[in-house]
């Protein structure tokens, strides 16, 4: 990893270089994942059937696309062991999402007025779980634990087949112990389409999350509006903020957690400690080559992998906060301390015993975080986006009587004279 002197001009030309990931920047997807979509939403079944047998190698059909109650069960069944840690992790999730519901709220006054606000779940829910080398049961409970505790009646689980058509008896596991009510095997941006205009076998559903690859990104990207979405994802982050009190070894550790997800991960440090960087380089060099995605790490540390050396922490936190990290660890004499200054990230991991795994796993806070500096004004997923807020408005006619020259000169100052006249009429008068 490159050690660099932290200023304003390359703490800029990161941003850059980090923003080259983003979904604007790979027109020849669009146009693929267009054409996708478009057929999806013309041909139904049949261009998933015929998706399947192009991308995934599989001959999908009616009879097959939606994974039976057997399989499901037989994959639970095969492994108690992870079946129980599926269990102690959902626990953990469903704790801290418990703890974000909301209730639906009134407010009487004496002049007669009612002002409130009704909190209703989504009635259908998509969800996308990946597949490739990687299984993430982890993510398959990330979005299903955080709806069903919002209350959502009906969640349809979609995940590209492996070979033979088969979904890996790990994710199966996490879908039984998240919730999912219907599980069909298809994946890629067909399957965004299927969720998001209904084919013959897979219902529309009002929103979907979940993270996928490029083609799945844009997929989501394109629908939106059509339905609702939780993000674009894009590739995985995590910034260390450190002092020289941190532990090499561990911020070492830490940074290639990330950088083995994806040739374009990034994984920066920042830090106030010229010798802590240089130690932490060592500790990378010696780690990287007993760990069993070494190429891919070679190639995200090579491309998205920095060291930042600062002057002072004031201006270490400036950069963090302007990069708006995913996944930002605080390994710092006292990160309560710093805690407060900390404005954009996805998700803060306080001290060294705390490291983002911990995160992706088993704590219980959602891991589906925003990227790409989004945490300036994204959240992660969290009980409110299964949830719909409703206003509630009630005037008795003293209330509106108080009010309603107040309206008719706003409308009137808009132009807008039926408005003006809806609230006149109602009290003999003429506009």
């Amino acid at each position: 990893m490159r050690i660099i002197e932290l200023n304003d001009e390359n703490k800029n030309e990161l941003q850059e270089t980090l923003s080259k990931r983003s979904t604007g920047s790979f027109p020849e997807v669009e146009k693929t994942v267009s054409e996708i979509i478009t057929r999806v939403r013309e041909e139904g079944d049949n261009a998933l059937f015929d998706y399947s047998q192009k991308f995934d190698k599989f001959e999908l059909n009616a009879g097959n696309i939606r994974v039976s109650e057997e399989e499901i069960e037989e994959a639970a069944a095969s492994d108690p062991e992870f079946m129980a840690l599926l269990e102690r992790a959902a626990a953990n999730i469903r704790d801290f999402h418990e703890k974000q519901k909301r209730i639906s709220w009134m407010d009487m006054k004496e002049d007669g007025s009612m002002l409130g606000q009704k909190f209703t779940p989504i009635d259908i829910v998509g969800v996308y779980v990946p597949g490739g080398r990687a299984p993430l049961p982890s993510s398959v409970l990330m979005n299903l634990i955080p709806a069903k505790v919002a209350g959502v009646k009906r969640l349809v689980m979609l995940t590209p087949p492996g070979q033979g058509g088969k979904i890996d008896p790990s994710i199966l596991a996490a879908a039984k112990v998240g919730g999912a009510d219907e599980v069909y095997r298809v994946g890629g941006a067909q399957a965004i389409a299927a969720m998001a205009y209904g084919t013959q076998s897979i219902p529309r559903v009002y929103k979907i999350c979940g993270p996928g690859n490029i083609f799945v990104a844009f997929a989501k990207k394109a629908v939106y509006g059509q339905v609702g979405i939780d993000s674009i994802a894009g590739p995985s982050e995590i910034l260390v903020l450190a002092d020289e009190s941190a532990n090499a070894r561990y911020v070492a550790a830490d940074l290639l957690s990330q950088a083995e997800h994806d040739p374009m991960a990034s994984s920066i440090l920042v830090t106030t400690s010229k010798k802590l960087a240089e130690d932490v380089v060592k500790e990378i060099d010696a780690f990287v080559p007993e760990l069993s995605r070494k190429e891919i790490i070679e190639k995200s540390l090579e491309q998205y992998g920095f060291i930042f050396v600062a002057p002072d922490m004031e201006k270490a936190v400036e950069a963090v906060n302007d990069i708006a990290s995913e996944h930002l660890e605080i390994l710092t004499k006292d990160p309560f301390a710093v805690l407060p200054q900390i404005r954009n990230a996805g998700a803060i991991f306080m001290g060294e015993y705390s490291s983002e795994p911990l995160g992706d796993y088993f704590a219980g806070p959602d891991h589906i975080l925003p990227t790409n500096g989004t945490a300036k004004f994204f959240s992660p997923v969290n009980v409110d986006d299964f949830v719909k807020k409703t206003s509630i408005i009630s005037y008795s006619r003293d209330a509106l009587y108080r009010d309603h020259e107040d309206i008719i000169k706003f409308a009137k100052k808009e132009g807008l004279t039926a408005h003006a006249n809806s609230i006149a009429v109602r009290f003999g008068e003429k506009i």
